[in-house]
């Protein structure tokens, strides 16, 4: 069965990210202080590909096959942090990343907040006192 330009467009974007994204890129190059400290940058990757196409043939048939088509490929490395291993073998992660907070904790901490809320909103609405009521 012959090869689609579908699958030679997938076929091309995954190498290229293949080329750009390797080991290196996650854990990167160990960098060792006068101390003995080695020190080891860690990353994450995220890569994200979408492709689409289509072989139209038209209403004449002809020997040769149309396509159009087209793809894209994104990339994103985010630091994580540092392995750092002491001269005497205690590896320890320092972590750059701030902690993430779960929906959950999210609306839990609004809901607690609230009446925070509701009583600073109140104060920036002044106050009618009962003379500058209108009466019908």
């Amino acid at each position: 069965m012959e090869q689609s330009k579908q699958s030679e467009l997938i076929r091309t974007a995954l190498e290229n990210v293949k080329s750009m994204v390797d080991a290196n890129t996650v854990t990167g190059t160990p960098i060792t202080t006068e101390s003995g400290t080695v020190i080891i940058p860690v990353s994450k990757v995220f890569v994200g590909i979408a492709s689409g196409g289509i072989d139209y043939f038209g209403k004449k048939s002809t020997t040769e096959k149309n396509f159009g088509g087209g793809g894209g490929t994104g990339v994103t490395v985010s630091p994580l942090g540092f392995l750092v291993i002491s001269p005497k073998g205690k590896v320890e992660l320092l972590n750059i990343e701030a902690p993430s907070v779960d929906p959950v904790t999210r609306v839990v901490d609004f809901v607690e907040n609230t009446p925070e809320l509701i009583e600073k909103i109140k104060k920036l609405f002044p106050k009618k006192e009962k003379d500058d009521e209108v009466v019908d």
